[in-house]
């Protein structure tokens, strides 16, 4: 293997020709510097540098491989370099981010003293570098729907049934024909390597220890192989989130990997084809670099000079690359003829559409917005369930309904239930939590929902889930006093 050292490396800085160091490997990505969906500059931010400690926490372990040319792997540094950069880390001045972090981990509460959700979050935010805070946390506009999504849940109240013998209650349930010890599923979301660094694996064993089903993101921090491999069990399923690439060739084969490896859902992600606005992960770069600089002056764009790609955030990056220009009479005929696994409809925010996925044969919808990270205003989707209900019920005869959004509590999961929603999923709450604990996290989130869901179930006077009912919920027209934090 033909070896470099950092003079020669760093001689490569323009568009012209580019390297970078990633684990004291050199690579050319001079030809990749303008397909890469976060635009050129971010790459060129570290031409002839090592890159390693800004690109492994955000791409899986194969991206390199799938990306590259095998002549653009163009050898290793020599020792002497590895020493130098080595040498060079151990004298790496902490930056005031870092130093924050350091200390909230020491401050970290014990597992036991997290109660609830909102708790794990609480934690999560104080321990996560801000850009992982600001990506994980971030939502669309002026966070108005994002909001929405939890206290929509505040405009349905209960009708409990009383004298009924629950103390035999069971909250298993299936999805796809899969057992679930809980109507719970952990939903796709990228980059959980940005808050542990054993990432989505956290997320897969934590699953599997509670009889729960993990849905990876093509956006996944670990490769869909690694995932796969952190499987406990062979027959643990699980379900993939496909963001459709523009180009149908590479999406055909994200969909042959996966299904080879043993994946055993398609959820097609439709309500997010196009970066969002999501301010708060736009602006993480700069409000790192005026913390650490205390006002100092820094090098900034002239006025005017802001390319798109400096608007896309961590985010934004991820989803330029998908396909804007899918429809119900091509996409999934297309996705169909590729595979045999399931198809589920994930970003359905209209009947309307819920009526047009049942006409296409989808095994499964989700209701979501994104989480309100991307268009504000976009109905709750509890309140789109209810309308579902009220408007086309034999949609819940005709495919398996599910919702994530705003859930935080048990009885949240048991009033989607009682609409008619087979499961919930819950993204961002599974990645504080392995963010702040790692699989021990994981495990202790769906143990208080497990906790939280049976009580709800009780307290109705019921001893399945299928015994949950649209007459033991009402939708009421005035908004309950915010949730109280005690």
């Amino acid at each position: 293997m033909q070896t470099f050292t950092l003079e020669q490396v760093a001689q490569h800085i323009t568009t012209g020709s580019c390297w970078v160091i990633i684990q004291n490997k050199v690579y050319d990505v001079t030809d990749f510097l303008f397909d890469h969906p976060g635009g050129a500059n971010v790459i060129l931010r570290y031409g002839g540098k090592d890159a390693t400690a800004a690109y492994v926490p955000i791409h899986p372990s194969d991206a390199l491989d799938k990306n590259l040319a095998p002549e653009k792997h163009l050898g290793a540094l020599d020792s002497e370099s590895i020493s130098r950069l080595k040498e060079s880390g151990k004298n790496k001045v902490q930056t005031k981010d870092e130093l924050r972090v350091e200390e909230a981990l020491k401050n970290k509460p014990p597992l036991q003293r997290i109660v609830n959700v909102e708790d794990m979050e609480e934690v999560a935010k104080k321990i996560l570098p801000h850009r992982a805070m600001a990506y994980y946390s971030s939502a669309g506009d002026d966070s108005i729907t994002h909001v929405e999504n939890g206290r929509a849940f505040g405009r349905f109240f209960f009708h409990p049934r009383v004298m009924k013998p629950v103390s035999q209650c069971d909250t298993s349930t299936t999805i796809l024909g899969f057992k679930s010890t809980i109507p719970v599923y952990i939903s796709g979301a990228a980059l959980a390597r940005l808050g542990h660094p054993l990432g989505e694996a956290n997320l897969t064993r934590g699953a599997y220890k509670t009889g729960i089903i993990q849905m990876a993101s093509t956006n996944s921090s670990l490769s869909y192989a690694e995932i796969s491999a952190a499987r406990v069990s062979p027959d643990q399923p699980l379900f993939f989130q496909l963001y459709k690439h523009v180009s149908d060739a590479i999406a055909e084969k994200r969909i042959r990997e996966i299904e080879g490896l043993g994946y055993n859902a398609v959820f097609l992600t439709v309500d997010a084809l196009v970066p969002g606005n999501r301010e708060l992960d736009i602006r993480a770069p700069h409000y790192l670099e005026d913390f650490e600089n205390q006002g100092l002056p820094t090098q900034r764009k002239p006025d005017g000079d802001q390319g798109e790609t400096d608007r896309l955030g961590t985010a934004g990056g991820l989803v330029i690359k998908n396909d804007a220009d899918m429809t119900w009479e091509k996409t999934i005929p297309w996705i169909r003829s590729i595979t045999k696994l399931p198809i589920v409809i994930k970003g359905i925010q209209c009947v309307q559409d819920a009526v047009l996925a049942c006409e296409a044969g989808c095994e499964g919808i989700v209701l979501s917005n994104h989480g309100g990270r991307q268009l504000e205003y976009s109905l709750p989707p509890i309140e789109l369930l209810y309308r579902i209900r009220q408007q086309r019920p034999d949609v819940f005869e005709k495919t398996e309904v599910y919702i994530d959004g705003g859930i935080r509590r048990g009885t949240d999961v048991v009033k989607a239930l009682c609409l008619g929603a087979r499961a919930v999923g819950l993204g961002r709450a599974f990645l504080y939590a392995q963010s702040a604990y790692g699989e021990a996290g994981v495990v202790h989130v769906v143990r208080i929902l497990e906790r939280e869901v049976r009580f709800g179930m009780q307290s109705l006077g019921v001893r399945t889930v299928s015994e949950l009912t649209p007459q033991m919920v009402e939708r009421v027209d005035w908004q309950p006093v915010t949730r109280a934090k005690l």
